[in-house]
């Protein structure tokens, strides 16, 4: 048996074949929901997949969405674990209780693609067949995150 996380919150205002789509009314858990959808009300098929790449940060980290960390606690967690994974020192972020030799690479290449998936500009998102893959195969290589600077304070 493997678990699935699932969110089908948003596939009721998609009609069949649509990419996208705008609302008006922006109901969702703070942090979770995308820059796109915050600031415009516009909801991509790849919207779903920032909320999944903050629910696999969070998974993997233990961190709250809605807290501030960093030296100055100014960083927002998604920005903060880009920081640490830019500096190479992504177990930091690692819940500890994860932290074991055998966990190191699977983790890390979890971070790297929750962090694909949390691209400011949705087109820069992975689609979720492509996350799947990336956490499946571990011969399919991550691709490098863009540097994260939207601020959600």
């Amino acid at each position: 048996m493997k678990p699935k996380i699932s969110d089908f919150g948003m596939a009721r205002i998609f009609k069949k074949d649509e990419k996208e789509a705008n609302t008006s009314h922006i109901v969702g858990t703070y942090g979770y929901i995308p820059p796109e959808c915050m600031q415009k009300g516009i909801y991509f098929t790849k919207s779903n997949v920032y909320s999944f790449g903050v629910l696999l940060l969070q998974i993997t980290s233990g961190k709250k969405t809605a807290c501030y960390y960093g030296l100055d606690e100014n960083l927002n967690p998604l920005e903060y674990a880009y920081e640490l994974w830019r500096e190479g020192k992504g177990m930091e972020f690692m819940d500890p209780t994860l932290d074991d030799t055998n966990s190191l690479c699977k983790l890390i290449r979890c971070m790297r693609t929750a962090l694909l998936c949390v691209q400011e500009n949705a087109i820069d998102r992975p689609s979720m067949l492509e996350v799947s893959s990336l956490l499946k195969n571990e011969t399919v290589v991550v691709k490098i995150p863009k540097c994260l600077h939207f601020q959600q304070k």
